[in-house]
């Protein structure tokens, strides 16, 4: 199969006229896509002497701490940020409150917890979860008294 001269420039013209829409479609893409940015572009000349916005700030986290509120359970101390939690905390009897505090920050397991009070793991969850319910109640209590 031989090709002659004229299907060679047949292709030729063929390819051209592919390449030419493709880059015509490629323009317009681009366009396109110029006018997308500009639109979403904000200009800086909004910035003017009076309304300066400083490029920095300064943090005052380290500076003013928050006011720290020691409780001691099991004989451990511990520190909380939050006022009302330590009183709705130091509010529940002591059982609960060792619970919540080899809970939360003992990090002892369920498991642990009830072969230290002598019971199942379903028990300790028993425990657990009722000891956060009477915090709800007791937490629920002092903002019902700021209010």
């Amino acid at each position: 199969m031989t090709c002659t001269e004229a299907y060679k420039e047949h292709i030729e013209y063929t390819f051209n006229a592919f390449c030419r829409v493709v880059i015509y479609y490629a323009a317009i893409n681009a366009w396109r896509d110029r006018d997308r940015r500009q639109q979403r572009e904000i200009s800086f000349e909004y910035l003017t002497e009076e309304k300066f916005y400083p490029f920095s700030t300064s943090d005052t986290y380290f500076i003013d701490p928050y006011k720290q509120y020691p409780v001691t359970i099991c004989g451990q101390r511990v520190i909380l940020t939050n006022g009302e939690l330590a009183t709705a905390l130091s509010s529940l009897p002591k059982k609960k409150r060792e619970i919540i505090y080899l809970y939360f920050f003992g990090h002892y397991t369920q498991q642990e917890i009830g072969e230290i009070y002598g019971r199942c793991r379903s028990t300790a969850w028993h425990h657990i979860h009722s000891a956060l319910q009477m915090l709800h109640k007791e937490m629920e209590v002092l903002f019902r008294e700021e209010s």
